[in-house]
C-alpha cells in the first residue's frame, strides 16, 4: 500500500496538490509566474482556484481533481460521473467549475476572458472513459501550458495582472478556508440562486429519461447556464 492511500483522501488531496506545485516550479520556465491556491471574493461570497499560471501567452486557470477510477462527462453536461468498483460519485462539471474562476479573476483583474486558458487536471489512477475536450487531462498539463505560443501580454501586463491577484487573494489562512467552505455550503444548498451564475433557480420536472417525473431546481438562464440540483 503506498503512501497516499494508508493516509487517507485527506491527505490524498494534499500530496497531489504538492506535487502539482512541485512539477511547475521544476519545468515551467521563470517566464511563468504561478499562484497557488487563489481565494478571491465574488458576489457571491469566494471562490478557490487551484492554480494560476500568469504567462505571456496567456493566464492558465488550472483545476485539478484527485481521483482514483473511470471518470465519464461531457463538456455541457452540469454533473460527471466517477466510478471505482462499483461505486459512484456525481461530482460538478469541472469545466462549468472553472467558468465561474475565470469569470471571477477576469474581474479581479482586469484580464480579457479570451485570454485566459482553462485547464482541468485530474491526478490519480483514473482513467477518461467518454470523449472530453484537450483541455481535460490526466497529466502532462505542462506540456499543454506550454503548447500555446501565442503571445497574449507585455511583460509590464504580466506583471501588473500578478500584482493585482497578488493585491486581490485572500490570506491563506485557516480562517479564510473555512469562510470558502461555508460559502459554498450555502451557495450549494441554496433553493433561490444558481450556484454557478448566482442567477434565480426555477423549479421543473423532468418529461424524459431514467429521471422523468422528478423534480430539480434549473438556472432560469437555460440554456446559457446548464446548472441543476436535486429537489430533494
Amino acid at each position: 500500500m503506498s503512501l497516499e492511500m494508508s493516509l487517507g483522501p485527506r491527505f490524498t488531496g494534499w500530496f497531489g496538490e504538492l506535487k502539482t506545485v512541485f512539477a511547475q516550479k521544476l519545468f515551467l520556465p521563470s517566464e511563468y509566474v504561478d499562484l497557488n491556491n487563489v481565494t478571491i471574493r465574488t458576489r457571491r461570497g469566494t471562490t478557490q482556484i487551484d492554480h494560476v499560471i500568469v504567462s505571456r501567452y496567456g493566464v492558465f486557470v488550472v483545476e485539478t481533481k484527485n481521483m482514483v477510477g473511470w471518470i465519464f462527462g461531457s463538456e455541457v453536461a452540469p454533473f460527471w460521473t466517477k466510478t471505482n468498483r462499483g461505486e459512484k460519485l456525481r461530482f460538478q462539471n469541472p469545466l462549468h467549475q472553472n467558468e465561474g474562476h475565470i469569470r471571477a479573476l477576469s474581474n479581479l483583474a482586469r484580464i480579457p476572458p479570451e485570454r485566459m486558458h482553462s485547464v482541468v487536471v485530474f491526478r490519480g489512477e483514473c482513467s477518461l472513459r467518454t470523449h472530453l475536450p484537450s483541455n481535460v487531462l490526466t497529466g502532462g498539463y505542462i506540456s499543454y501550458v506550454k503548447s500555446k505560443t501565442q503571445v497574449l501580454f507585455t511583460e509590464a501586463e504580466v506583471k501588473r495582472i500578478v500584482e493585482a491577484i497578488n493585491a486581490g487573494m485572500l490570506p491563506k489562512t485557516r480562517a479564510t478556508h473555512l469562510k470558502h467552505v461555508d460559502d459554498l455550503k450555502q451557495r450549494f444548498e441554496s433553493t433561490t440562486a444558481c450556484a454557478r451564475c448566482g442567477n434565480p433557480l426555477v423549479l421543473r420536472t423532468a418529461r424524459s429519461g431514467s429521471n422523468a417525473g422528478r423534480q430539480f431546481w434549473g438556472c432560469s438562464r437555460f440554456p446559457s447556464c446548464r446548472y441543476v440540483r436535486n429537489a430533494e
